[in-house]
């Protein structure tokens, strides 16, 4: 069984609907308890980052989550749910997150043109151009710098779906195995051992989303 951690801050019907159409069991759990028991976790979540960091916390999830990260078992975070797994965000103030993963979750700088030079960091000057719009939302390509196991079997650049105004800007960049472009690089898939998350909804991706799900779920056989 797959448990699909609930606090109050995403649409995990979709999530669930998801990996029930790869043939496999996911369990929508409003409490910490049944996570000891699951093969895998799954931390999804759309909305503010304090708020969500404040629900997960009154809901006793952030322990029971670290430690079965701790333990090995896999653990897929979506949207809102990578950003929680790292140092702290900037999203209306500066909060702190789980810390599990070193770095800061920023915030895509609007004043930016939308064909920035690849490879930049996203820079703070205004230069001219059309403006980026944030959020990012729609499709765009992954382009894969590690072979991930979640993104097994799918195409060389793969598009997901994503809806986003903040993107992860990790301390180590090896735990990045995938990156997108909007106003430059960013990392949009992060794994390490048996952590893994995306900045897009995989849910949302159709048939490569539903690849994605499927092979997180054979991890926790």
């Amino acid at each position: 069984m797959i448990a699909i951690i609930d606090s109050g801050i995403a649409n995990l019907r979709s999530v669930q609907k998801g990996f029930e159409r790869v043939g496999h069991e996911a369990r929508i759990v409003e409490d910490p308890r049944p996570l000891s028991e699951a093969a895998g976790i799954v931390l999804p979540g759309v909305g503010a980052f304090a708020d969500g960091i404040a629900k997960l916390s009154r809901h006793g999830f952030i322990e029971p989550l670290r430690r079965a990260i701790e333990q090995g078992k896999p653990v897929l975070g979506i949207c809102l749910g990578l950003h929680f797994l790292f140092s702290e965000s900037e999203e209306f103030g500066l909060h702190k997150g789980m810390d599990l993963v070193s770095g800061r979750v920023r915030r895509f700088a609007q004043d930016m043109p939308d064909s920035a030079v690849p490879g930049t960091r996203l820079p703070g000057t205004r230069l001219p151009g059309p403006r980026l719009k944030v959020p990012h939302m729609g499709w765009n390509r992954v382009r894969v710098v590690r072979p991930a196991p979640i993104l097994a079997g799918l195409p060389e650049e793969p598009f997901f779906y994503f809806v986003h105004s903040y993107y992860v800007e990790p301390a180590d960049s090896n735990v990045t195995a995938g990156i997108t472009e909007y106003g430059g690089w960013f990392t949009s898939v992060i794994w390490r051992d048996n952590l893994f998350a995306t900045q897009f909804h995989p849910e949302k991706s159709q048939a490569v989303g539903l690849q994605l799900l499927k092979n997180f779920a054979a991890l926790t056989r």
